[in-house]
């Protein structure tokens, strides 16, 4: 058995994730290889849940990974997509990759107004270069004695979120308006981990619609995102996420896996 401290990772999806792997073991042309636990994966997972694409779910072992994939991606990645035997990877890719390949597959995620195309794109590469980073920051601050230090990381990290809750619409419940959109699916897999902080970080609440009417804006955003079947539906029990993400809080994660979670590109 594996010394390194990664390779006690619970193995396995659990809870509603693990139902959901279940039904889509069957052998498939279209394969989604897949680590239950990375935020990256869950963006096209999720796709695939909200519109029905026929798709066989492969787990990678981070430490013994099928040569099936790394003939796909040599680096090993995931995820990494499957089609027509040959390989796609990087998440946004794939997912907007899904909303072209498969039109007869609903809902459509990508608006036919060509300004709101380019913004959802705008924000789903804004995900990638400011709300990660900051989420990381704000989750790896250490010392934790350090309590200005930590107050000003909750604070950068919330400034970061205020700037979504800006451009949230008015109404919502999606980024968008009426109409979920690729910009939805792709930052809510963290945004449904926010409770990181409570756990690791002393405890996090959002501000309330008091301070501004883009907190309102964004508790009602969550709140659609946690009713999504699809979205919520491939999250695991907390609980399993916590040996992780306590890496990353104590600032020790110098495994393949905060490497690969840092760079923004995906994990082994």
């Amino acid at each position: 058995m594996s010394s390194h401290p990664d390779a006690n990772l619970h193995p396995v999806a659990t809870g509603s994730a693990k139902a959901i792997v279940d039904d889509h073991e069957q052998e498939q042309p279209l394969k989604l290889y897949s680590g239950w636990f990375c935020p990256f994966v869950q963006r096209p997972w999720s796709l695939l849940q909200e519109k029905s694409i026929p798709y066989q779910y492969i787990e990678v072992n981070p430490y013994h990974k099928p040569q099936s994939l790394l003939s796909l991606n040599p680096r090993g990645l995931v995820p990494t997509l499957q089609y027509d035997n040959k390989p796609l990877y990087e998440s946004n890719v794939i997912c907007e990759f899904l909303e072209e390949a498969y039109p007869d597959h609903g809902p459509k995620l990508l608006p036919d107004d060509v300004y709101l195309r380019a913004k959802c794109r705008i924000w789903m590469d804004w995900c990638g270069s400011r709300f990660i980073p900051a989420w990381h920051r704000y989750l790896q601050f250490q010392p934790m004695t350090d309590k200005s230090g930590l107050e000003k990381a909750k604070s950068d990290f919330l400034a970061v979120l205020k700037e979504l809750g800006t451009e949230l619409h008015p109404t919502g419940p999606w980024f968008l308006g009426e109409q979920i959109s690729l910009v939805d699916f792709v930052i809510a897999p963290w945004v449904l981990r926010l409770w990181v902080f409570g756990h690791f970080k002393g405890g996090f609440e959002l501000p309330g619609e008091s301070e501004g009417k883009e907190w309102g804006r964004l508790a009602r955003w969550i709140t659609a995102l946690e009713g999504r079947e699809s979205i919520s539906g491939v999250m695991s029990e907390e609980g399993k996420y916590y040996s992780i993400y306590q890496r990353y809080a104590d600032d020790t994660a110098q495994s393949e896996l905060a490497k690969a979670v840092r760079s923004g590109k995906g994990v082994p």
